[in-house]
């Protein structure tokens, strides 16, 4: 039997690109799954959300929805995945501070020590940036600015209150059915279709970690031992470069248009290096991510082609 069955879940951002399948993977462990869904998205997210998961309204810029989505869900174990700017990296400073910040306040503060096991609170590689300060964080953006300082808070409320957080860092997710404004999705769909493909000159290197390790690595994160109120990296260790990345999904997909490298300026402030500490991460949990790149490739440009065929 599965460690999760009979478990109470509440997952906020349940039908983004990680949380529709951490749900669904949820739900085949035997867990009683809750979805925080935006009012906003209510009268679709049935379509979106897998058999048996209940829908609670949560807003998480209001206080009032937060505590009443938790009310109901009676939650064991939370996944906060609600946020804004995963995909537009040009987020307004006042729009992450609402909604990834205060947001992330307002579950802590409606979640009550004794009552929850584990609460997972899910940040970015980009908190780390250049690392040019002494302190070993150094967003260059206020997405990334705005998952450190929820980190930051996920750490008070764990000293201050005993609530038992945890921040988990993604590093460079993909994997079928992400949006297409991602490096790899964006990519493939050019391969697959013959078009160009303009982009930086790759010389930034990234830790590429598929979705399915993500999903057990956010699971073994929820379950691991005395990691309260740490922060653990989600990635396989081995950075890659972005040029040899697209390089090889060219490769795999036999495209016919062509990688424009240097086509597109670097970002302003872009760490040209990320890659995570998994060592770390293995000896608190237990996990490691299993899938290489070119497996992870191979199996994402296969959805997407099928998905370009329709």
């Amino acid at each position: 039997m599965s460690a999760w069955a009979g478990q109470r879940v509440l997952v906020t951002g349940p039908t983004g690109f990680i949380g529709a399948r951490l749900t669904l993977r949820l739900i085949e462990c035997g867990a009683e799954v809750w979805a925080g869904v935006h009012p906003s998205e209510l009268a679709g997210a049935a379509g979106l959300l897998p058999a048996g998961v209940r829908v609670a309204a949560l807003e998480v810029q209001e206080p009032s929805s937060v505590r009443q989505a938790v009310d109901q869900a009676q939650p064991e174990v939370v996944f906060h995945l609600a946020a804004a700017g995963v995909s537009d990296r040009g987020i307004a400073a006042r729009q992450a501070l609402r909604v990834n910040v205060l947001g992330a306040v307002h579950l802590l503060e409606a979640l009550q020590p004794e009552a929850v096991r584990r609460v997972i609170l899910v940040g970015t590689c980009h908190e780390y940036g250049q690392r040019e300060t002494p302190e070993g964080l150094d967003p260059c953006d206020f997405y990334a600015a705005s998952k450190a300082a929820a980190w930051a808070f996920g750490r008070a409320f764990w000293r201050a209150t005993g609530l038992p957080v945890v921040t988990v860092r993604l590093f460079q997710v993909y994997g079928p059915g992400q949006p297409e404004r991602m490096l790899v999705p964006a990519a493939i769909r050019a391969a697959l279709t013959g078009a160009d493909f303009p982009t930086t000159p790759g010389e930034q290197q990234r830790d590429f970690i598929y979705i399915t390790d993500v999903v057990d690595g956010l699971l073994a994160a929820a379950q691991a031992a005395g990691v309260d109120g740490q922060s653990l990296d989600l990635g396989t260790g081995v950075a890659q470069p972005v040029r040899g990345v697209v390089e090889r999904i060219w490769e795999l997909a036999d495209a016919k248009g062509r990688a424009l490298m240097g086509a597109l300026p670097y970002r302003q402030g872009e760490a040209m290096r990320l890659v995570a500490d998994a060592d770390r991460t293995a000896a608190l949990t237990g996990w490691r991510a299993r899938t290489g790149l070119d497996l992870g490739l191979r199996q994402t440009i296969y959805e997407c082609s099928r998905a370009v065929a329709r």
